[in-house]
């Protein structure tokens, strides 16, 4: 379980500040797909950073699993969000030059794992997103489509509880948006991954669970199953 619990944001100070969040609290339970909706500007990025701990409110608590974050050390929350979080983000941020397989081993090589184990885990991930044909073959040979799945198995290769995709197909054409956005739901269902998906596109936001809507920093309406619930 995640909760938000009255959480505020602001930037900037008393002679020009901008309230990015205001008061926002939900709940959501392990293993749904939540959108996170609203127009540019409305603080979908930045309750994504607040939720993962990259960012800290001036007010309010996050709740994972009956920890609240919020109260750690910066290093413990880099712990936390290294061990159990991953982003998928826009920009695929891969290496061109590095194979696929090394692309994707990258996490891995801070945690001290013997390469049998590293091979395996990367191996399985690359099969998730249906790139284990492309194993050894440079990351700049793939297509934008690719590329963007290739991205989704870096982030997976740890096993995280919860994903992060932050405007996963902004870069990619409907046919190639179509299949990332499968395969994100896919993970989901199939290893009981939270996903969260920030996103503009209302088509897309259907598909999940739960979407939670913003405007202007506030919790407007949130959705659940079908069931709209003004704020």
């Amino acid at each position: 379980m995640i909760e938000m619990k009255d959480i505020t944001k602001v930037y900037g100070d008393k002679d020009g500040h901008f309230t990015a969040l205001k008061d926002v609290s939900f709940s959501v339970p392990d293993g749904a797909s939540v959108a996170i909706v609203g127009k540019s500007g409305s603080g979908k990025s930045t309750l994504m950073h607040v939720i993962s701990g990259l960012d800290r409110p001036q007010r309010g608590e996050v709740v994972i699993d009956g920890r609240g974050i919020l109260q750690l050390s910066q290093n413990k929350i880099d712990e936390f969000r290294a061990r159990e979080i991953a982003f998928v983000f826009q920009s695929f941020f891969i290496q061109g030059n590095e194979s696929c397989f090394d692309n994707v081993a990258l996490p891995l090589e801070i945690n001290d794992l013997k390469l049998p184990e590293i091979r395996q885990r990367v191996d399985k991930a690359l099969r998730a997103v249906g790139l284990n044909d492309k194993r050894d073959k440079p990351a700049r040979t793939l297509s934008g489509g690719q590329k963007q799945r290739l991205a989704i198995a870096r982030a997976i290769v740890n096993e995280p509880k919860i994903l992060f995709a932050d405007e996963p197909t902004g870069n990619l054409d409907s046919v190639n948006g179509a299949h990332v956005i499968e395969t994100l739901f896919k993970y989901n269902r199939e290893n009981g991954t939270t996903l969260f998906v920030v996103t503009h596109d209302a088509e897309l936001a259907a598909k999940c669970d739960i979407q939670v809507q913003l405007i202007d920093g506030e919790l407007a309406k949130i959705t659940r199953g079908g069931r709209a619930k003004h704020a």
